[in-house]
């Protein structure tokens, strides 16, 4: 596990959607990093995102990419524009679209808790 992505997971695992903001400038950014893509500061620090966005876009695999997810197909993967201003890609429900609102829950999938957007 990436260290800069510990806290994220661990989130996961408790069922709450973790984003970084930056302590200097409040910037919100996704996916996890060392420093700032805004004013560069080393002080981000983890905050729970409501979860609550809209598709930005979405797919449908039918044939999954690895052995470890051939189980779930067919399945959804969206980008999901959160309502804190980032833009974050997970599973989703397969009857979303572009423009739906979705908040997200979590579902277990080979002993860890993945990210999966459903309608609002």
């Amino acid at each position: 596990m990436d260290s800069h992505a510990q806290h994220f997971w661990v989130g996961c695992n408790e069922h709450e959607l973790r984003i970084q903001r930056c302590a200097d400038c409040h910037h919100a950014q996704f996916f996890p990093r060392s420093h700032c893509l805004h004013c560069d500061s080393d002080h981000v620090d983890w905050h729970a995102s409501t979860g609550i966005g809209t598709i930005y876009s979405v797919t449908r695999v039918e044939r999954a990419p690895t052995d470890e997810f051939r189980a779930l197909a067919p399945y959804a993967i969206a980008l999901v524009d959160l309502d804190e201003g980032v833009r974050i890609m997970a599973h989703a429900n397969l009857d979303l679209k572009i423009g739906d609102k979705v908040r997200v829950t979590f579902f277990n999938h080979h002993n860890r808790a993945l990210p999966r957007f459903e309608p609002l």
